[in-house]
């Protein structure tokens, strides 16, 4: 009973070695299998990285427009208080 097992097993091992219909190996065939998983994590990280620069895109350009509007208020701001201060000075000399 042991050596059918063992004959069984060896039989299951032989076929397993056995070439493919493309005449692949079995190494052959675990090399191709690695090849494919290191393309497809490759492609993925390529997918990531193209979504990381996507977002870092966008976030420069917010921050652009941010600077540009802060930029137009700080403007808006000083020429206001510069007329506050020309019509301080205004009363003050017509006080005199």
């Amino acid at each position: 009973m042991k050596a059918t097992m063992g004959a069984l097993l060896v039989l299951a091992a032989l076929a397993g070695c056995g070439r493919d219909d493309a005449g692949a190996g079995p190494a052959e065939r675990v090399g191709k299998a690695i090849d494919n998983a290191g393309a497809k994590v490759t492609n993925s990280v390529q997918d990531e990285l193209a979504k990381v620069d996507r977002a870092t895109e966008a976030a420069r350009d917010k921050v652009k427009d941010a600077t540009r509007d802060a930029s137009r208020g700080l403007d808006r701001a000083t020429d206001e208080v510069g007329k506050h201060v020309e019509r301080v000075g205004e009363k003050m000399q017509q006080k005199d």
